[in-house]
């Protein structure tokens, strides 16, 4: 499938979780609580629905839109929605789009983890289930399909866990976080240091993914219920946030060999906030980032 020589990588693809996913998957004791996909007329509805939190804050994605590019939608995707998105149906899709090989982020499943004051018992169970799920997907083509592990950071022994398993026992390339902030708790922090020393220890790049909606704080949500103005400044914001923790908040210093991705957010901002970065860098620096031994965009580049 190589074009003109070149094999073609997407680094974030995304996958349409089944409605009764976490129903199957997830361990028993959760199972009451367990969120399901919500099904309307249109196929590519992101929904979710957790039965057991208050009917005003129960959902995660957001109604169906039904503007000029639904029809045009819903005719593309109305058969894979039929044979229930299945990898095999994913290979076809990539077959399509020229596409040889595809790191695999959810659609659903990015909104789950996003309740500020979750149980993390069951946060563990969702992400857990996830992976149990998107392990048995990817069996389609383990080499074209290559998943990246949901970890859930409200107890980060469950994200200790949960990483070294994804790795060692199905093989995934990575792990996922979004990049908003869920538990209080900013990325640069201490509390986080033994997940950064795992992820070097299994050489395993952690992707940083972003999404419109969230339970917990992002930038963008004073624009609700406006979702179109929402969507375009809160994936570009919460990237340019997250890449501020690693850059400027010392986690690349102390963690040289560390690989970061933040995704779905577009990157032609990228050269201004480096250069954003690096002029605070020289101006505060030394009292505000006082761990940087050398500007941020050094580590960006290195």
């Amino acid at each position: 499938m190589a074009k003109n020589g070149f094999k073609v990588f997407d680094s974030d693809m995304h996958i349409m979780e089944p409605p009764d996913l976490w129903e199957r998957y997830i361990d028993p004791a959760f199972r009451d609580q367990a969120p399901r996909g919500r099904t309307s007329e249109n196929v590519r509805d992101l929904g979710t629905i957790f039965p057991k939190v208050p009917k005003d804050t129960r959902r995660t994605g957001g109604t169906p839109h039904r503007g000029r590019n639904y029809d045009k939608n819903q005719d593309i995707y109305r058969s894979h929605a039929e044979r229930g998105w299945t990898g095999h149906v994913q290979l076809e899709a990539m077959d399509t789009e020229g596409i040889d090989t595809a790191v695999l982020f959810p659609t659903r499943g990015l909104g789950i983890l996003t309740f500020p004051d979750q149980d993390p018992r069951f946060a563990a169970a969702m992400a857990r289930a996830y992976n149990d799920w998107l392990h048995d997907f990817c069996a389609a083509d383990p080499n074209r399909l290559l998943g990246a592990g949901m970890i859930s950071v409200y107890n980060l022994e469950d994200a200790l866990s949960e990483t070294r398993r994804v790795a060692e026992d199905y093989g995934f390339r990575s792990v996922f976080l979004r990049s908003n902030i869920i538990n209080g708790i900013n990325w640069y922090d201490a509390h986080y240091e033994p997940l950064w020393n795992l992820l070097e220890e299994l050489n395993l790049p952690v992707g940083f993914h972003v999404a419109s909606a969230s339970r917990s704080r992002q930038a963008a949500e004073h624009f609700e219920p406006n979702f179109g103005i929402r969507r375009v400044y809160s994936q570009p914001f919460e990237q340019m946030m997250g890449l501020g923790a690693f850059l400027c908040g010392g986690t690349l210093e102390r963690h040289p060999k560390m690989r970061v991705a933040f995704l779905e957010a577009n990157c032609s901002w990228l050269p201004w906030l480096l250069w954003r970065m690096d002029e605070g860098y020289e101006r505060e620096g030394d009292v505000f980032m006082p761990d940087l031994k050398m500007a941020p965009s050094d580590y960006f580049k290195r």
